[in-house]
């Protein structure tokens, strides 16, 4: 806590399974934080208390790339297609009141398409019309297609929460500026584990935390303080 009472935003370092891609591997709101099972009790103390959350074990066919499987904001979660029925319930308990949806596109990895905060989202720029429908039902936002730095797969190089953001080295001065139009938050550029451009690969964030890969490098964290905290560490 700051002297004023108010929640500090915190940083830290991890990997999982040994591998320091962690934003691969979860998807978080500022209430729960999906993981994959097999973490250790300190692993999972670390996620809790770093962003402040319930965490919850989830598999997406099987699989335990929740990152890639998984989207949204803190109004709804976005479901690749891929999704079992015992998985989506899971998801349903914990995430109580937020809109569910399980996205009916021929794009499965939708983690890797959308990239979202409580005031807008952007989309992979050949998602389908219908898709695009659902995707801002569910969230409660505009959504509008488009590329950062010239990549398509825009949820695998931007991080936004309803504080900040952080995008790839190469986004131009105009698309950062217009990202932060768009989501409402002051966005930035960097990377993530040791240079790593694809900044979500090794990244996840709420508005209480952030936590980056194992090889994320001191400046590159305090990069990530500033952009996504809000201020200096």
């Amino acid at each position: 806590m700051t002297q004023s009472g108010e929640r500090r935003f915190e940083v830290a370092k991890l990997s999982l399974f040994g591998n320091p891609n962690v934003g691969v591997y979860m998807h978080v709101t500022d209430e729960v934080a999906f993981v994959p099972s097999g973490l250790t009790k300190e692993e999972r103390n670390l996620i809790e208390e770093v962003l402040g959350v319930e965490v919850v074990e989830l598999t997406i066919a099987g699989s335990r790339l929740l990152g890639i499987m998984l989207a949204g904001n803190n109004n709804g979660i976005i479901v690749s297609r891929a999704v079992e029925p015992e998985e989506l319930e899971v998801i349903k308990r914990a995430a109580r009141d937020m809109n569910i949806v399980v996205l009916e596109s021929r794009n499965n990895a939708v983690g890797n398409l959308i990239v979202a905060n409580d005031r807008a989202a952007l989309l992979y720029p050949y998602m389908e019309d219908s898709a695009v429908k659902e995707i801002e039902d569910a969230l409660g936002v505009e959504a509008r297609r488009g590329t950062v730095a010239g990549v398509p797969t825009v949820g695998s190089v931007l991080v936004v929460t309803n504080r900040g953001g952080l995008a790839h080295p190469d986004a131009t001065d105009e698309e950062v500026e217009a990202l932060s139009k768009l989501f409402g938050v002051p966005v930035s550029t960097g990377t993530v584990n040791f240079g790593v451009s694809f900044v979500r690969t090794g990244l996840v964030a709420n508005s209480k935390g952030a936590i980056a890969g194992e090889d994320t490098t001191g400046p590159e964290l305090a990069r990530i303080q500033v952009a996504l905290g809000g201020g200096v560490p």
